[in-house]
């Protein structure tokens, strides 16, 4: 089965989440098949939070791949901070 998940990055203390398309056998950072976005829950100062690229999260959510409940939550967010991207998706 396919899912997006997170993929954790970054240093000690400082983590930083790739969300990534990948089959769900393979373990948590190891080989995905797309990046699709990105967290960065430290974000601070003019860096950004958080990125998805909804056009490739519907692609891949349209042939089955399934969402795990902290990406649902953050494509939400996501979809809530830019409802212009939304409306015309």
């Amino acid at each position: 089965m396919v899912v997006i998940r997170l993929a954790r990055g970054g240093a000690k203390k400082r983590p930083f989440y790739n969300i990534v398309v990948a089959d769900s056998r393979v373990r948590r950072d190891g080989r995905f098949i797309e990046r699709v976005g990105f967290y960065n829950p430290v974000a601070s100062g003019g860096e950004q939070p958080l990125r998805v690229a909804f056009d490739r999260i519907e692609h891949w959510a349209s042939v089955g791949a399934q969402l795990s409940p902290t990406v649902e939550r953050l494509v939400a967010q996501a979809k809530a901070a830019t409802p212009v991207a939304a409306a015309a998706a």
